[in-house]
């Protein structure tokens, strides 16, 4: 390993990327769209949920009930004066979900405190069901006690639940997406940085040159990982800054943790790349390959949206294999629940071992011919 050949290189590719714009596009412009597109764009919360609201008899207890849906910011209500007008609203996807008062709801409600609601959700999205279900007891609940109250009594329930949600009390489903997000798009990049541009570098005929060299390919792969490191790292700082600032999501980890932990998943992903560059030659075929393996697992099989305890065993063992997997889970625990070292060191223990395989197999595969 020489020094000043290996300076000459990282300023080699120092200076290419510098007057190359789509390194940094991939490293700095493409995290950036792409956050605000799926931060904004991808959400498991139900809001605005449109809903018919039918009373056989409308009366002052109705109008108060339907009131609590008027002002949830969870619904957009529609009245609508029959069974018959709701379930065709509901059949032509115009509502997802409909909300029926008998005509005696409000004797049953004066006389025994247990009037019965009908509630008809549309269960295509069964994900979405459940929550417009929950949203309605909440409402119901919340009702039956302002009614209580009115008439001076007590609301007496069987069982008084008390929750409380632990790393994420807002449950906003935006702070548990983002750092996956984060994961999933530094995957892709990380990838793209080094397949990219060694692929170009081929199509040129650089890459000709640089073999010709008196370097050696230790020279010429530390040379290429160190300038897309430093942009790697450039593009994961504004993605946390986008994280924090533009989408609020709370940092409870320890910052320089979370750095070093994104340090040694890029190195990951950059062995992806350089694997990927000494398969394909060609920029396109590099970036299906990098597509393919890298983003498409990494937001199917990471955990980033499906939950992985609930995929057939043998998905299961197929997602002990994808880096995202553990990154996803260091960046969720670092953002929501702060330094919790046994998930992470564990995390980090598989990243360093997937990234010792590739750039393991990227010095065995490699060598200085150009067939």
């Amino acid at each position: 390993m020489n020094a000043q050949r290996l300076r000459g290189l990282i300023r080699k590719e120092a200076l290419q990327i510098l007057r190359d714009p789509s390194s940094i596009a991939i490293a700095f412009v493409m995290p950036f769209f792409l956050l605000l597109l799926f931060g904004y764009g991808v959400s498991l919360d139900a809001r605005h949920v449109p809903v018919a609201l039918v009373a056989d008899h409308a009366t002052a207890e109705t109008s108060a009930f339907f009131a609590g849906f008027r002002q949830s910011p969870y619904f957009r209500p529609r009245t609508y004066a029959d069974m018959a007008a709701a379930r065709q609203a509901l059949m032509e996807r115009r509502v997802d979900g409909i909300i029926w008062l008998r005509s005696s709801f409000t004797r049953r409600a004066v006389r025994s405190a247990t009037a019965p609601i009908g509630v008809i959700v549309n269960g295509v999205n069964a994900n979405n069901a459940r929550i417009i279900k929950g949203y309605v007891q909440g409402v119901w609940g919340l009702w039956l006690g302002t009614q209580a109250q009115e008439r001076g009594e007590s609301l007496v329930v069987p069982v008084d639940v008390r929750s409380r949600v632990w790393f994420n009390p807002a449950l906003r489903s935006r702070d548990y997406l983002v750092p996956g997000l984060i994961a999933v798009i530094m995957t892709l990049i990380g990838a793209l940085l080094t397949a990219l541009v060694v692929a170009r570098e081929w199509e040129r005929g650089t890459m000709e040159a640089l073999m010709a060299s008196p370097a050696t390919i230790a020279e010429i792969l530390i040379g290429k990982v160190i300038p897309y490191f430093a942009l790697g790292m450039g593009g994961m700082t504004l993605s946390v800054f986008m994280a924090i600032a533009v989408f609020a999501v709370p940092l409870v980890g320890s910052l320089w943790l979370l750095f070093a932990c994104s340090a040694l998943f890029l190195l990951t992903a950059l062995g992806m790349g350089l694997l990927i560059s000494t398969i394909a030659r060609n920029q396109f075929v590099a970036g299906m390959i990098a597509l393919v393996t890298t983003f498409l697992p990494a937001f199917i099989l990471s955990g980033f949206i499906f939950d992985i305890n609930s995929m057939p065993w043998p998905i299961r063992a197929i997602t002990h294999i994808i880096a995202a997997r553990y990154f996803v889970s260091t960046l969720q625990t670092l953002f929501l629940a702060g330094d919790v070292w046994p998930v992470i060191a564990r995390n980090m223990a598989a990243l360093g071992l997937i990234a010792v395989f590739f750039f393991v197999v990227v010095v065995r595969i490699s060598h200085k011919r150009l067939d």
